[in-house]
C-alpha cells in the first residue's frame, strides 16, 4: 500500500512515525518545498517524487496536510488525480470540507484530536468507504463518525467552541483571583473537584491562549459564522474577551 502526502509538516512526520509497517510505502514530493521540509522528508525515510501530481496518481490513500488556507486549492489541483481515498486533515471549516467534497472522489474528512505530534493522537473520520481505513487501528486510535463528509470537522468546531470559551473564562477568573491576592488558593480549591493536575493544565491553557489569542479569536469567529443560527451568547462573549 502507498500513502501519499501533499505537504510534509508535523502531521505527516508524526503519521509516518506512527504507521510503522513494512507493507506501507510513504510518498511525497519536494516540489516547491523549503530546504528544511526536504530535510525532514529525508530524515523520515519517505519516497520523494518529482511532483505532487505523481504522488496523487500513485497513492492508494492521499492525505492533504498542509495549511488551512491551501486546503481547497490543493484538492482542486490534485484531487482529480487521486484514484483511492482522499483524506483532508487540515483544520478547516465544515463549509470548506463540503466544497472539497465536490472536487474529489472517495473523500474522507479527518480531524486530529490531541497534539498533532503526540504519541497517541485520536483520528476522527467521516465519509464513504471508511472500512478501507480500518487497518489504521493497528497504529493509532480511529473513530468513525458517519458517512457524511463534514461531520468530523463539525465535531472539531464544537470542541473548539467549548475549549476556547472555557479558556476565556479561566483567564478572567484567574485574573480576578490574582487581583484579590488569592490566585494560589483559587487553583487549590478548583483542584479539589477538577483533579490534582488541574493547576498545571490550567496554567498551560492560559499561557497557550494568551500567546495565540489572535489565532484563537479568529477560530471563534469562524465558529460564530458557521453556527450563525444557533444561540452562541457565551462564544460571542469569549470572542470579545480574546480580542481585548
Amino acid at each position: 500500500m502507498k500513502i501519499g502526502f501533499i505537504g510534509f509538516g508535523k502531521v505527516a512526520r508524526n503519521l509516518v512515525r506512527l504507521i510503522n509497517s513494512e507493507n506501507i510505502t510513504f510518498l511525497t514530493s519536494a516540489q516547491n518545498r523549503s530546504e528544511n521540509t526536504i530535510k525532514n522528508m529525508e530524515e523520515s525515510d519517505v519516497e520523494i517524487l518529482d511532483t505532487f501530481k505523481e504522488v496523487a496518481t500513485l497513492s492508494d490513500i492521499l492525505i492533504s496536510a498542509n495549511s488551512p488556507n491551501q486546503a481547497l486549492d490543493v484538492a482542486v489541483k490534485y484531487g482529480k488525480y487521486s484514484k483511492g481515498i482522499y483524506m483532508d486533515l487540515n483544520n478547516i471549516s465544515p463549509k470548506e470540507t463540503l466544497e472539497i467534497n465536490k472536487h474529489v472522489n472517495n473523500f474522507v474528512d479527518g480531524a486530529i484530536i490531541g497534539k498533532i505530534d503526540s504519541a497517541n493522537p485520536i483520528l476522527y473520520l467521516s465519509g464513504k468507504n471508511l472500512e478501507s481505513l480500518d487497518f489504521l487501528n493497528d497504529f493509532l486510535e480511529i473513530r468513525k463518525i458517519s458517512e457524511n463528509p463534514g461531520d468530523a470537522s463539525k465535531l472539531k468546531l464544537l470542541r473548539s467552541m467549548y475549549t476556547k470559551s472555557l479558556s476565556a473564562v479561566l483567564i478572567e477568573s484567574s485574573e480576578v483571583a490574582k487581583n484579590l491576592n488569592l490566585e494560589e488558593e483559587f487553583f487549590d480549591i478548583l483542584s479539589l473537584t477538577e483533579g490534582e493536575d488541574f493547576k498545571k493544565s490550567a496554567l498551560s491553557r492560559i499561557n497557550n491562549t494568551k500567546n495565540s489569542k489572535k489565532r484563537k479569536a479568529e477560530e471563534l469567529e469562524q465558529i460564530i459564522d458557521y453556527f450563525e443560527n444557533q444561540d452562541l451568547t457565551m462564544v460571542k462573549a469569549s470572542f470579545k474577551k480574546l480580542n481585548r
